[in-house]
């Protein structure tokens, strides 16, 4: 495959998981055709993105390997290609948050890595950690996406919060490329709203800085837009998503 012509269909996307696919780190692309293509996508965790002219065997076939998509078209035209073959394909708006090194400052991360609430601790993930988290659900995409401890050892990084031993929070790289990697965050339902998530993301993003690896942040909510703000990143624009789901 020509990837500098896959590449320039891509052109001016600022978007992670593309870098992570087009490095070869992670994720598959597939285009309509070896030397010349024209059109082309590319799959990484629940996210595909698709570039070029609208094709619709790579629309048709974007399920074949999974229940889920988060579709995200570079216009309109792939838009209606997605709608065209799957009817039931729901439009959603995702926030992007600018990509900028220097927005942070380092001393107001310094005090939110430190303030954990009494009774929890924080810990960087290691080999156990990146098993552990991927038994439950709700944090299993903190590491789903590495292929092995090895490859997120080189590539990713994560911090989590712990409570009775228990993970019950997070911050850990979704997905990673060469310069940087795209944050998950969550927290379990039953230790929300104690500023753990806040706490796991200082962590990480200044252990990203010390590596002198970029942190990305894409946004699913307002509520993770707000949390990027008080992190110091800006809020960049909303972006149409279409969710797809295979019937």
């Amino acid at each position: 495959m020509n990837l500098e012509k896959v590449s320039a269909l891509f052109d001016g996307w600022e978007e992670t998981m593309i870098w992570s696919a087009l490095q070869g780190v992670m994720g598959e692309i597939t285009a309509d055709g070896l030397e010349t293509p024209r059109s082309a996508q590319i799959l990484l965790g629940d996210f595909g993105f698709f570039a070029g002219e609208p094709n619709e065997t790579l629309v048709s076939t974007m399920l074949e390997n999974r229940s889920f998509l988060l579709a995200v078209p570079q216009n309109e035209d792939w838009a209606a290609c997605m709608e065209k073959i799957f009817p039931n394909a729901r439009r959603i708006i995702r926030y992007a948050i600018k990509k900028e090194p220097d927005c942070f400052d380092r001393e107001r991360l310094q005090k939110f890595a430190r303030d954990i609430p009494a009774g929890y601790s924080v810990a960087p993930i290691d080999r156990e950690l990146f098993s552990r988290v991927q038994e439950e659900e709700w944090s299993r995409d903190f590491c789903a996406n590495f292929q092995n401890w090895e490859q997120y050892a080189r590539y990713g990084g994560g911090f989590v919060a712990l409570y009775r031993e228990e993970v019950v929070a997070g911050a850990s790289s979704y997905t990673a490329y060469r310069d940087g990697l795209e944050i998950e965050v969550d927290t379990r339902e039953d230790h929300r709203r104690k500023g753990l998530a806040l706490c796991c993301c200082a962590n990480l993003i200044l252990s990203c800085l010390e590596k002198g690896k970029y942190p990305s942040w894409d946004a699913a909510n307002l509520g993770s837009v707000a949390l990027a703000e008080k992190l110091g990143y800006h809020f960049d624009r909303e972006y149409l998503t279409l969710e797809v789901v295979k019937p």
